[in-house]
């Protein structure tokens, strides 16, 4: 029988190692309990922490506990408290705790969920959970998906399947097997003035090129007019050029602003377009009574991406891709006989890999299952609303504050707004940037920062269910407070 040292001290679940793994997870929990900073962010400078971190990152011999716990206790005091109430600047969720108890599973198992005979029972939840979710947002039968790294990620599938599918019907060529046609100059992907980058990042990565992006004008609440994307789109054909997608947002980064999908949809279809809907942040929305109306023409997407990481209080990384006729995953489907030869699929074996753009990667499914089960639909749809209502609240807020100036209505969780200086001759948009950095190097408060018609601003990304109305109140007169302060030192922005 093999035997080996190594088992007992370092490898799990053998039964020897089974109390010592109970305990490392109890210590790591301690330490995070007890080192996490009093305050939003520490304050440390990048070149204040990497004078913390050593630089013998593979030492002879092992370190000792004590030196573990306390580079794990460097680690945790030094990093952004997600669930502060100041922090509010990012999607960038405060996890739930039964989340957090499915990670320790997922780890533990580490099942890798490219192949069935790698991830027997975890197959199994991630189909029926995608397909559970499929049928939420109203796709057909034929609809079937896959667990992401994230927004990004599933966008990119989204117009990868759509750029395949596209060259197939145009022009009967495969660009998994050919790469691509030198047509393929003429395809044109249309997103709002205020989508997501990862169009653009997506268009490069395709060998489209970020030329192959035409931005669409928004309205007053930063949705696609769909009068200019007609317009565009009439504009491309005339140009002897091809409409190959159109990217939906259902929740804008800074605005959460839903675009008007059924009109969208409306124009799409006759124009030969696939329809993807961007709904990383507001695909929370469809689990909400009370908002998920806004979600309304969702199910005429081709595909979509929604992310649990942001408004379902998932650790990072965890998201979905769903697409509207699995079919068109074959475009991605390769065999190899180590992993999902061909044979296996006449046997009704599923291996997950050809659904995914990754190899090895998470069973994350777990973790949203296990959520769901905890939470149950009610308690899911009060958490969500809550965080639409704080948002709210804030408004509120801002607009009864002289000093601050409300940039745009909010359509869920984020509040764009700008301090404003007293002085006519302050340049404002400096001060708004300085204002934001000084919140964070003190370690006051962790808010956003973007730019709006090209004003910088501040904003507010509310995620946090549990804070409170005072809280927020308090975080709006401290950075009041502290932009008054930048405006009385000497040399103030000009």
């Amino acid at each position: 029988m093999f035997e080996s040292n190594f088992e007992s001290e370092f490898l799990t679940p053998a039964e020897e190692s089974k109390n010592r793994y109970r305990r490392l997870i109890e210590q790591a929990a301690q330490i995070v309990c007890a080192s996490l900073p009093d305050g939003p962010y520490c304050g440390k400078s990048a070149a204040a922490l990497r004078n913390l971190i050593g630089a013998n990152f593979l030492p002879d011999a092992g370190c000792s506990v004590e030196d573990i716990s306390a580079a794990l206790r460097t680690v945790v005091s030094n990093s952004i408290a997600v669930s502060h109430p100041n922090t509010a600047a990012h999607l960038h969720c405060p996890p739930m705790l039964a989340a957090l108890a499915a990670e320790v599973v997922i780890s533990a198992l580490n099942q890798s969920m490219d192949s069935f005979d790698q991830a027997p029972i975890a197959t199994v939840v991630e189909q029926q959970l995608i397909r559970w979710l499929c049928s939420e947002a109203g796709l057909p039968s034929t609809a079937d998906g896959t667990f992401t790294t994230g927004g990004s990620q599933s966008n990119y599938m989204g117009l990868l399947l759509a750029r395949d599918m596209f060259c197939r019907k145009q022009w009967n060529w495969s660009a998994q097997k050919s790469g691509l046609p030198p047509e393929a100059r003429r395809l044109r992907i249309f997103c709002s003035d205020v989508a997501h980058f990862t169009v653009d990042k997506s268009a490069s990565q395709l060998g489209l090129g970020t030329d192959a992006v035409v931005r669409v004008p928004t309205d007053d609440q930063f949705r696609m007019n769909p009068m200019a994307l007609r317009d565009s789109i009439e504009a491309v054909r005339a140009k002897g050029l091809l409409p190959m997608a159109i990217v939906a947002t259902a929740g804008t980064t800074d605005f959460g602003s839903v675009d008007p999908l059924p009109e969208l949809a409306s124009l799409a279809h006759p124009a030969g377009a696939w329809l993807h809907v961007d709904a990383a942040y507001g695909g929370a929305l469809l689990f909400s009574a009370r908002h998920r109306g806004k979600l309304q023409g969702i199910d005429a997407a081709d595909s979509l991406s929604i992310d649990f990481h942001k408004l379902f209080w998932q650790p990072i990384p965890c998201s979905a891709f769903l697409l509207r006729n699995a079919a068109h995953f074959a475009s991605i489907k390769l065999h190899t006989d180590y992993l999902n030869p061909e044979l296996h699929d006449d046997e009704g074996i599923p291996n997950l890999v050809t659904t995914s753009l990754l190899t090895s990667r998470r069973f994350d499914a777990l973790k949203v299952w296990i959520s769901f089960q905890t939470l149950g639909r009610t308690k899911l749809a009060a958490m969500i609303d809550r965080t639409i209502e704080l948002a709210a609240h804030a408004v509120r807020v801002v607009r009864e504050t002289p000093r601050l100036e409300l940039v745009c209505e909010p359509q869920l969780s984020t509040v764009v707004f700008r301090y404003v200086p007293s002085g006519v001759d302050l340049d404002s948009d400096q001060l708004n940037a300085t204002l934001r950095q000084r919140l964070f190097d003190r370690g006051l408060a962790v808010v956003g920062h973007t730019r709006v018609r090209s004003r910088q601003c501040l904003k507010f990304t509310c995620m946090n269910p549990a804070v409170t109305e005072n809280q927020m109140e308090r975080l709006v007169r401290l950075i009041v407070e502290q932009g008054m302060e930048v405006e009385s030192e000497p040399g103030p922005p000009t």
